[in-house]
């Protein structure tokens, strides 16, 4: 009899949804210690989560090794010292050295950028194509898979 007067209780699962500490746009964001402009970083729209930073249009900039490294892309999150970049992205070094791809990630503690997918690198005339990208900006190392490379030769002095 009691069965039949008591239902159980529907518990409704709430979704917990993540709240953001701030939004701000178009900004910049400097890092800097006693030596001078270590990072920045800048774009159209950003939001500050506990453990995170989104940013449309963004711009990472890290100069905290011996070439500076410039990144751009459509989207990006900065986590614990990592770049996750997405869409249109193009890294420049100070030095002219250039790739470019649509998802990439970007270590600033190792100074390691890697792209799952199809990228070109290029400097001056000389081009790379190819894919999984994995470049060390303190090595001044690449490494990928399926390479086309297009490399002009310098006359000797001798």
């Amino acid at each position: 009899m009691i069965l039949l007067l008591f239902k159980p209780l529907e518990i409704k699962q709430q979704i917990s949804k993540e709240v953001p500490l701030f939004s701000i746009s178009s900004f910049t964001m400097h890092e800097l210690d006693s030596n001078g402009l270590v990072t920045l970083m800048n774009g159209k729209e950003a939001t500050k989560y506990a453990n995170r930073y989104t940013v449309q249009m963004m711009q990472y900039i890290d100069n905290s090794k011996k070439f500076m490294a410039n990144m751009k892309a459509n989207n990006g999150i900065y986590k614990d010292d990592i770049v996750y970049l997405d869409g249109d992205i193009i890294y420049t070094r100070e030095d002219g050295l250039t790739f470019e791809t649509q998802k990439a990630v970007y270590d600033k503690k190792t100074s390691i950028a890697t792209a799952d997918g199809d990228f070109v690198l290029y400097r001056d005339s000389n081009r790379i194509t190819g894919e999984k990208l994995k470049y060390n900006n303190s090595l001044e190392k690449i490494e990928s898979k399926n390479v086309n490379a297009v490399y002009q030769l310098q006359k000797s002095n001798k």
